[in-house]
């Protein structure tokens, strides 16, 4: 094999790698972009939750410490 060959085979071996690296990337950043768009509707889901769970508690009223069990028992 000549110098001429080998590096005509490395370049096409580099070119190979190139164009897989380049399509993993692309499809880590879709990935990663649908986790992003779940993350922000699952923390909006929460704030609504919290809120239910606060006007849930809010709506029960006081309650009778008498009633509650300690943590212990």
């Amino acid at each position: 094999m000549t110098a001429e060959t080998e590096i005509a085979e490395r370049m096409d071996d580099l070119e190979i790698k190139f164009a897989f690296q380049q399509e993993t990337i692309e499809s880590l950043n879709t990935i990663v972009t649908q986790q992003w768009s779940e993350i922000d509707k699952l923390k909006k889901l929460l704030v609504r939750m919290q809120g239910q769970l606060a006007d849930l508690e809010d709506a029960q009223g006081p309650t009778d410490p008498g009633n509650i069990k300690p943590p212990h028992y």
